[in-house]
């Protein structure tokens, strides 16, 4: 069945797409903002408990897709593990849900209650690791492009695509804004038995939704589900291995010739095989040769994906330390009103909210115009315009940061920790981080999207989530271990509880310092990087 009318370039499946995506962020967005509070509320756990228990979540459920979406690429088709995820996730919803209206009227003991919370969020996140995914390539795949070959695509499928990307990232916070506003003042006001159940019903309403398109998407199940591309790329690893050892395989440089450097292994040329609607190559997908062009492509995504950590590290620091500067900083309003400093965390959503259509309306032609390209900047700049900026926020955040401790040291011990330097000072630090996201977060959506075979593109969405779950877990690690150097020989640590004494001017120098080497192994990455259709181009000519 094929898509219905366009508005404003997308069809009305997309469009209805990201709606949907947008109500799964608002449910899950409901669940998990204010989940540090209903720790320590309602299950009784002390706050470093339950803050370690909400980032290893967080960190679990970004990483989980990395993990599930293999298998559904191997064994489901994107409709199908949709519809059996979502079941999955609302069956998580309503477990955490169920928590709250039991415990309201039997408190909770202290052995069972957080096990049965602690698989109910685990059941949330085996819902989205193969929900989420699944439904933005599914999404992406209305576009009317989903030719394997990226050579058959115009410039304006390629306009169309990273538009849609950019209305998806639009909607998701969009979804994620009012899920942290809303549900966050309801859960607060009226209980979480309100706050936990509009979540479920707002993913049940958006399942009933995704099943009335029916008649709109563009949907046509996938032949070649048999050939399991995850099984492939692990047998073709010992393949190649196998290979190497025995010296069969060799590393080729570009000649001086060669507009773009490329660094390959290489068996046989490219040209001499037929690429197949499935993302490889036609013929038996035992092959050996189908079977080793297939995992280069996603092997080779790998480097870059890499350099991304450190912009996922980044933004980890808006909900723990920016926020920790927030709480000693002037945040009066006229004589009775405190803004709550984790609320500043909105400005970022709401900057990428406001900013997402200047970028179509001003950025891209303004970059059209220099760079003499119909689509303005290539995706890999996109992503290297967003990690630059993200750089500039941390040396916002330091600077601040250290005028602030000048401010809080010339104060007396006796008096608060309160400076006079008023929060507004974090908003630039906030704003940037926003609009870097823009172009690294949407960035990475499509450049995983159009690197991996069609048949894998689940796991291509996986691999941009996984950059986050293991940009929380690489967090955690940096703050151990910094914490315990800085901590040694008596000396006071650089996370000190003592607001006056701390260093977070000297973490947030680290991280600009090894961002910046992180954007400069990216450059060099991206330059010897060759993408899925010049690589087709270049060796069928």
């Amino acid at each position: 069945m094929s898509g219905g009318g366009r508005v404003q370039g997308l069809s009305r499946s997309c469009i209805l797409l990201i709606v949907i995506a947008g109500m799964e962020r608002f449910a899950f967005k409901g669940v998990a903002s204010n989940l540090v509070t209903y720790l320590t509320d309602v299950v009784q756990m002390s706050n470093s408990s339950a803050a370690k228990t909400v980032n290893s979540w967080c960190g679990f459920t970004s990483m989980l897709p990395l993990l599930v979406a293999p298998l559904a690429d191997s064994f489901w088709d994107r409709y199908s593990t949709i519809l059996t995820s979502s079941f999955v996730y609302v069956l998580g919803l309503g477990a955490v849900a169920s928590t709250a209206t039991i415990w309201t009227w039997s408190p909770p003991s202290n052995k069972s209650s957080p096990a049965f919370l602690f698989w109910s969020l685990c059941l949330i996140s085996l819902g989205q690791g193969a929900y989420n995914p699944s439904l933005q390539a599914f999404g992406a795949d209305q576009l009317d492009h989903d030719e394997e070959l990226p050579s058959s695509k115009d410039d304006k499928s390629s306009n169309k695509k990273s538009l849609f990307f950019q209305w998806w990232y639009f909607g998701v916070c969009s979804g994620s804004l009012l899920g942290v506003i809303l549900m966050s003042y309801i859960q607060d006001t009226f209980g979480w038995v309100l706050g936990f159940a509009i979540p479920m019903f707002a993913m049940i309403t958006s399942v009933a939704i995704f099943t009335c398109g029916n008649r709109i998407y563009s949907y046509k199940p996938d032949k070649s589900i048999g050939s399991k591309p995850f099984q492939n790329i692990l047998q073709v690893i010992k393949v190649t291995a196998s290979k190497l050892v025995n010296g069969r395989i060799r590393i080729n440089l570009p000649d001086d010739k060669s507009d773009v450097g490329e660094l390959e292994l290489q068996e046989k040329p490219l040209c001499d095989q037929k690429f197949g609607s499935n993302g490889g190559f036609d013929g038996n997908p035992r092959n050996k040769t189908y079977l080793l062009e297939n995992a280069k492509i996603v092997l080779r995504l790998l480097p870059i994906w890499a350099m991304l950590l450190m912009f996922a590290v980044i933004f980890q620091q808006p909900a723990t330390f920016f926020t920790k500067q927030g709480m000693t900083m002037k945040r009066n309003i006229g004589r009775n009103f405190k803004i709550p400093p984790a609320t500043l965390q909105s400005a970022i959503t709401l900057s990428i909210i406001l900013m997402m259509p200047l970028y179509d309306k001003v950025l891209i032609p303004i970059t059209q115009i220099v760079t003499r390209n119909q689509k303005g900047i290539t995706v890999m700049q996109r992503m290297g315009v967003g990690m630059f900026l993200s750089i500039i926020a941390m040396i916002i955040a330091a600077v601040v940061e250290t005028k602030r401790l000048e401010i809080s040291r010339k104060m007396s011990s006796l008096e608060s920790e309160t400076v006079e330097l008023s929060i507004f000072w974090l908003l630039p630090q906030y704003v940037l981080l926003g609009i870097s996201d823009i172009f690294t977060v949407v960035g990475m959506q499509e450049f995983f999207y159009n690197e991996v075979p069609v048949r894998m593109r689940t796991m291509g969405f996986a691999l941009y989530t996984s950059v986050f779950g293991l940009g929380s877990f690489l967090s955690a690690l940096m703050i151990s271990v910094i914490e315990a150097f800085t901590s040694s020989g008596g000396r006071q640590s650089w996370f000190s509880d003592d607001m006056r004494e701390d260093g977070l001017d000297k973490y947030y120098w680290l991280l600009a310092l090894a961002s910046t080497l992180s954007l400069l192994f990216y450059a060099i990455f991206c330059k010897f990087y060759t993408t899925r259709s010049e690589l087709e181009n270049g060796n069928c000519k």
